[in-house]
């Protein structure tokens, strides 16, 4: 069929998805997404998702380094406790001014250009941190590395969503958290099979450059979001991009006059009197809210506190096995995220999984709370930092309780508000606010982990252990009411039909 053979159709579909979707409509969306090859969509997906890798990477740095620079023989690089505190947080700051920057990179530069762009501040950043001679040159590199990471943050996630299309974009939707598990394994093994044996831990640094490089490379040759093209008025070059990624034999043509619709009925700014409107403020909202609540679980406070915890908990586990432990259970979750978000929905992953946390959370804090640990009398005199340097004491099976709560936490978190957050993020953001948006929502997003980590540790010296547990367990309920009463469904809609929802209000649109 020649394209001008395909142009009442592609009237008569742009006419029944301003409306309602009829059943000729659903019929040939299905036979579409059959007859698509999705070999060069993973592909660009791949050179995307490796700058996750790389922030994954980044963010865990500091576990097998900070014991290596707290007993480094130069007093220039030696960490002491409050230093090695700032050594990991500031990294959270840095993704806070990388997501304020995206609100402007991913509408100036695009999606692809802006990852692009993070190599630079990531590249100088390990190159500071291989290098450093004193400690600002390690704090520097850890803020661009974390700038980085807040770049990625914001726009991977929406230019994996923009080239995807609705049969596979939750299981793609949850490549970028897969990649950062992955990084973090691979700095665990290296940090603690390299590192340990032949290498200094400045090698670790040299380590983080091959995946930025690799990503760079690759995204060279990988096409720009078509949705990010038209906006531009680049309309051959976005028909081009969408052509790629689908391939030539497709009725791809179709799904570009569809997307061309969407983006026809949209101003290239968005003006303060248009924040009022609903199709605006609504699913900015609802992402804003998500990423705040997804970091108020506490995930990131136990993750960074982990080994300290176990310690004060009497769990009976060998420190250089937590992290790896962690890091398994949270990529199998995430690998079951990723094969069911397609078939079961984002919503009812997101119930199941702050349901899982609140329970992990309410077991954590009353086991804390009511199970004095067993050498209670020594760990009553110290902080939480130094109880982690304590010799485990005798235990008996029901030190399981905070080990097993803590797994399930985790699995929780990875199977619904870790991947999902970010994958709705950037389905239910307008296009004309997508790039500022998002960026609004890292910098939501590394904010609150910053402050709650600063937090953490006054609390529990303060109140005791169980305090945050539980009120990560409160947080649990707000996110389950938050998910039935604000969130919509996607799955299996198109990113023009979620935004005539939010247009609308017509339901029918998500059905």
């Amino acid at each position: 069929m020649e394209r001008g053979d395909r142009e009442p159709l592609v009237r008569k579909t742009s006419s029944s998805y301003r409306t309602f979707p009829d059943s000729t409509a659903r019929r040939l969306d299905k036979e579409y997404l059959r007859s698509l090859h999705n070999k060069r969509l993973y592909l660009a997906v791949f050179a995307a998702v490796l700058g996750n890798f790389s922030f994954g990477f980044a963010l865990v740095y500091p576990s097998p380094v900070i014991p290596a620079l707290e007993a480094h023989p130069s007093p220039a690089l030696r960490l002491d406790q409050h230093t090695a505190s700032w050594f990991g947080s500031v990294f959270t700051l840095g993704a806070v001014a990388g997501g304020l920057s995206t609100m402007l990179l991913n509408d100036c530069l695009g999606r692809k250009l802006s990852i692009m762009f993070s190599a630079l501040p990531s590249v100088l950043g390990y190159a500071l941190l291989a290098g450093a001679q004193g400690l600002w040159m390690l704090l520097l590199g850890r803020v661009l590395t974390g700038y980085a990471g807040g770049v990625t943050s914001a726009s991977i996630p929406v230019y994996i969503s923009e080239i995807s299309h609705p049969g596979v974009r939750g299981m793609l939707g949850a490549c970028p958290q897969i990649m950062a598990v992955l990084g973090s394994l691979v700095l665990y093994a290296l940090g603690k099979y390299l590192c340990g044996l032949v290498l200094d831990w400045r090698w670790l640094a040299v380590a983080g450059e091959v995946p930025v490089l690799a990503m760079t490379l690759l995204l060279c040759f990988m096409p720009n979001s078509p949705r990010f093209l038209l906006s531009q008025g680049k309309e051959e070059e976005a028909l081009g991009s969408l052509c790629w990624l689908r391939g030539k034999d497709t009725d791809y043509a179709r799904e570009y006059e569809q997307i061309k619709d969407s983006v026809r009925k949209q101003s290239r700014r968005v003006s303060c009197a248009e924040l009022k409107d609903p199709f605006l403020y609504k699913p900015i909202l609802i992402a804003g809210v998500m990423r705040f609540l997804q970091q108020l679980s506490g995930v990131t406070c136990i993750l960074m506190y982990l080994q300290p915890i176990f310690k004060r908990t009497s769990v009976i586990l060998k420190p250089e096995y937590d992290a790896a432990l962690v890091g398994l259970v949270r990529l199998s979750a995430v690998a079951i995220a990723a094969v069911s978000m397609d078939k079961a929905g984002r919503k009812i992953l997101l119930f199941v999984s702050a349901a899982v946390m609140l329970a992990s959370n309410l077991t954590m804090g009353l086991y804390i709370h009511f199970v004095p640990a067993s050498h209670n009398s020594t760990v009553a005199n110290t902080t939480l930092l130094s109880s982690a340097n304590l010799p485990a004491g005798p235990t008996n099976y029901i030190t399981l309780i905070p080990l097993l709560a803590t797994m399930f936490f985790i699995m929780g978190y990875a199977m619904g508000w870790g991947p999902i957050t970010w994958l709705l993020m950037s389905e239910i953001l307008p296009l004309k606010a997508r790039g500022v948006a998002s960026g609004l929502c890292v910098v939501v997003s590394w904010l609150t982990a910053f402050i709650l980590t600063q937090f953490f540790l006054p609390v529990v010296n303060a109140f005791g252990l169980e305090v945050p547990f539980l009120f990560f367990a409160v947080i649990g309920v707000g996110n389950i009411l938050f998910t039935g009463c604000c969130v919509p469904e996607t799955k299996g809609r198109s990113l023009e039909q979620i935004e005539a929802f939010f247009r609308t209000g017509r339901r029918s649109f998500l059905r």
